[in-house]
C-alpha cells in the first residue's frame, strides 16, 4: 500500500490491474474512458480512497470504488483489495456475460482479411455462380 497516501490515477489503475502498462492507462484517460465521479480526468490527478472510477473496457463498463492505494503492482488477490466492484457494475457485467453466451456477436468470429480460398469462394457468390 503506499506510504505516501498520494497515488495517481494512472499509476493506480494499473497497480489495480485493469491496464497492463501504465502507458495504457494514461492513454485511456487521455481518451475520456475512464472518469471519476462521472467526470473525465487527467492521468496525473490523484486518486482518493472512496472515489467512484468508472472504466470503459472493450465492450463493458467497470464501476469501481477505491478502497486502497497502492503504487506497485502485485499479484491479482493482493490487487482486488484495492478496489470493491458496485452491484450495479456486477449485474451488468453477469448480464453481458449471459446475453454473449446466448447469442454471441457475428463480427467477433471475423479474423482479419479472407484467405485464397475464401476470396474464391465470394467472388464466386457475388458473381451468382454455382
Amino acid at each position: 500500500m503506499s506510504e505516501s497516501g498520494r497515488v495517481r490515477v494512472d499509476k493506480w489503475l494499473w497497480a489495480a490491474r485493469f491496464f497492463k502498462t501504465r502507458s495504457a492507462a494514461a492513454q485511456a484517460i487521455e481518451l475520456g474512458r475512464v472518469r471519476v465521479e462521472g467526470e473525465r480526468i487527467k492521468p496525473a490527478r490523484e486518486a482518493r480512497i472512496g472515489e467512484r472510477i468508472e472504466i470503459q473496457m472493450v465492450d463493458t463498463r467497470i464501476d469501481v470504488v477505491v478502497r486502497a492505494l497502492s503504487t506497485m503492482r502485485g499479484p491479482a488477490p493482493v490487487a482486488r483489495t484495492l478496489y470493491e466492484e458496485t452491484e450495479e457494475s456486477i449485474a451488468r457485467r453477469a448480464r453481458r456475460a449471459e446475453a454473449r453466451k446466448l447469442a454471441a456477436e457475428p463480427a467477433t468470429t471475423i479474423k482479419g482479411r479472407p484467405t485464397k480460398r475464401e476470396g474464391r469462394e465470394l467472388r464466386r457468390l457475388q458473381r451468382g455462380g454455382a
